[in-house]
């Protein structure tokens, strides 16, 4: 047995190592000039200076993309939370075919690959831009209501599943004291969402703030661009400078990581909730 955990704890700790390595050669390698960089890739650098960070910022005019990716990145999970967390209530309460046949659509578009719908998507929007006169391209907001649609489909199916394991009496019991839908969601049902709200959160946080492609179709200013988009500066048709790139690419993910390490004690309050649910 003592053999066999052996085992288990190393190979374990192989694949720790083999996942963590990336990171490992970004953060690095992020500190190297060129020649040490092309020298060797694993080895420590010489001088540990912060110089590249300093003109990775400059170069990827990175408060002017980190506010465009905070803007973009919370309005758009706020809204997925909240039409989503109300979209899977209905429909896990409503038990008619028209509910069902609603639900297996969200999830059917689950399957759809984005590069499949990419470019009709960005002709439908080219089209209704100029039909209604609305701003859907080349906009913090016409991005935003573009995250909510391709990431509602997830968050929908997520809340649906959580929604049937809360009773039903606690509504009943809230409508007879004289609580309106409107009162049940907010008071009763949605308090009681906050451990997969968490999730969906902490998967939209990741998923939009790291979106590259989306972003390259919709955005065009360089004023609007994202920290993913504004990384694609140290990407030339000749060289590419992957010193300041990979100093670039660590400023891109440490917000991430905050993020995710002040939401990981919810992440496993969740999963222990839902597994004694």
């Amino acid at each position: 047995m003592k053999a066999k955990r052996m085992i288990l704890s190393t190979l374990l700790l192989l694949l720790g190592i083999a996942f963590l390595s990336p990171i490992y050669i970004m953060i690095v390698n992020s500190f190297k000039n060129r020649s040490e960089l092309y020298e060797n890739v694993l080895a420590l650098p010489e001088n540990f200076s912060f110089q590249y960070y300093v003109r990775a910022i400059e170069k990827m005019n990175f408060l002017t993309a980190f506010k465009n990716s905070l803007i973009i990145t919370i309005v758009s999970v706020i809204f997925i939370v909240i039409l989503s967390s109300m979209t899977a209530w209905m429909l896990a309460r409503t038990d008619n075919k028209i509910s069902k046949i609603i639900f297996m659509a969200f999830i059917s578009t689950m399957l759809i690959p984005f590069q499949t719908i990419m470019m009709p998507l960005m002709q439908w929007m080219n089209q209704l831009m100029t039909v209604t006169g609305i701003p859907f391209l080349n906009t913090r907001g016409g991005l935003i209501f573009m995250h909510i649609g391709f990431n509602s489909s997830m968050a929908v199916f997520l809340y649906h599943g959580f929604v049937k394991t809360i009773p039903k009496s606690l509504e009943e019991a809230a409508t007879i004291d004289g609580a309106s839908k409107f009162g049940v969601f907010w008071r009763i049902v949605f308090p009681i969402l906050k451990p997969i709200t968490v999730t969906v959160m902490i998967l939209n946080v990741i998923s939009i703030w790291n979106d590259y492609l989306l972003p390259s179709l919709v955005l065009k200013d360089k004023g609007l661009r994202t920290i993913p988009l504004s990384t694609f500066y140290f990407f030339g048709e000749f060289t590419i400078e992957w010193n300041m790139a990979m100093a670039g690419l660590v400023l891109t993910i440490i917000p991430v990581v905050i993020f995710y390490a002040l939401a990981q004690k919810h992440i496993i309050k969740g999963i222990a909730e839902g597994a004694v649910k």
